[in-house]
């Protein structure tokens, strides 16, 4: 039959692997030594999971100091698999939809292979966006995929694969993306909140930060909380809805329906519109506003959108109990005195500010990285009992084996 650890032999793998991934290459004394574990727990642990080649040896060189030990045969460590594609990746957005082959190991930034983009006004958005997800299949191949993880915007249900609510794509909300991309690669698919993922994957390139709120802006302004290096937990499946705080004597119409929410002001759109009623350019674009906010400093008008943000920022640090905002998105590409501003009035507006200090810093987006976090998590570890794990399903007879008693 086939083995089905225990919980307690989940915990210790997921364990392991989360460990692997924040030291990236060890040996399996270190792995033991770092976890309290013993050597053969952890050994038998590693075996598995090279088994269904979730893992790999890497040989390495010892050094000591600046030069290398070339005496004897180099060592040999651990890494997630790099060698091989398990998990697809897709980023569903507003009009463009991206997809990557993913390995295990964590990437340093991200990097789409399959781009392609809907109409507006597409009459049956939910066919194209198949065809053309077919389409990208062609191109990418057949990896043996563990899974798909789908990161998407809005307000989802994670645990049911369903999108509730999404303010800027209403179509995906009566569609079932999963059971459309189960028809193009035929394997577990996963909806992943697309901030959450952003979260994750800036927690894994930055293990140390344990505990942030993460601002993403962009098509729109969405937010994610990790606490204690996990994103919080939440009663209903909603969490950092930043972007649909309303500001007074804001009139703007917001895709959720409402009217004045601060997204409409800081978001890509939002920004470039108020850029447009400001200066008279109907046709700015992101580029031009750049070279503006550079020659020109921060004007009123975008000084109002920024301490909208703040505001509601500053608002959610007071009420979590934190003190570190990590922006990723679109104002990072801006001039620095945008982020500056922005982090002066999250400053202002914070509590803690008034007795200790306020982070808030420019991160770039490891949405790949996130995600991956998630596959390892929910396909190949996943916290439950007795279900056996896709990645022992799906590995090679020849391997599962290897998994038998």
């Amino acid at each position: 039959m086939i083995y089905v650890p225990s919980r307690m032999g989940q915990l210790n793998r997921r364990a392991l692997l989360r460990q692997l991934q924040k030291l990236g290459v060890a040996s399996r004394a270190e792995l033991a030594k770092a976890l309290g574990m013993s050597q053969p727990t952890a050994g038998k642990i590693v075996d598995e999971l090279l088994a269904v080649e979730v893992l790999e040896e890497i040989e390495v060189v010892e050094t000591n100091g600046a030069e290398a030990n070339l005496r004897g045969r180099p060592g040999r460590k651990l890494q997630l698999n790099h060698s091989q594609s398990r998990l697809l990746a897709i980023q569903l957005g507003m009009q463009e939809t991206t997809v990557a082959a993913l390995a295990l190991g964590i990437p340093d930034a991200d990097q789409w292979h399959f781009t392609f983009a809907l109409e507006k006004g597409e009459t049956n958005p939910a066919r194209v966006w198949e065809k053309s997800l077919r389409a990208a299949a062609s191109k990418i191949g057949d990896h043996n995929f563990l899974g798909v993880l789908l990161s998407v915007p809005g307000i989802v249900d994670e645990t049911a694969n369903k999108i509730l609510f999404s303010p800027n794509i209403h179509w995906t909300e009566k569609a079932d993306l999963a059971q459309i991309v189960r028809r193009v690669w035929n394997v577990p698919v996963l909806l992943v909140q697309e901030e959450r993922a952003l979260a994750l994957g800036h927690h894994l390139a930055n293990p140390d930060c344990d505990d942030f709120l993460l601002v993403d802006f962009g098509e729109g302004v969405g937010g994610a909380i990790i606490m204690d290096g996990k994103p919080l937990a939440n009663p209903l499946p909603i969490s950092g809805e930043i972007g649909h705080t309303p500001v007074l004597a804001n009139r703007r119409k917001c895709g959720c329906g409402a009217i004045g929410c601060m997204e409409t002001l800081v978001s890509l759109r939002g920004l470039l519109e108020s850029f447009s009623e400001a200066t008279g350019n109907k046709k700015g674009s992101w580029a031009q506003l750049g070279e503006y906010i550079s020659a020109n400093g921060i004007e009123p008008w975008l000084a109002h959108s920024l301490d909208a943000a703040a505001v509601a920022i500053a608002g959610a640090l007071n009420v979590l109990g934190l003190r570190r905002v990590v922006v990723t998105g679109s104002l990072t590409e801006l001039p620095p005195s945008v982020l500056a501003h922005l982090s002066r009035a999250v400053s202002n507006g914070s509590m803690w500010a008034k007795f200790g200090a306020v982070e808030c810093v420019a991160a770039p987006r490891r949405r790949t990285a996130g995600l991956i976090a998630v596959g390892i998590d929910r396909l190949i570890v996943p916290d439950t009992h007795p279900k056996i794990s896709p990645s022992v399903k799906s590995a090679p007879k020849n391997r599962r084996a290897k998994l038998v008693r």
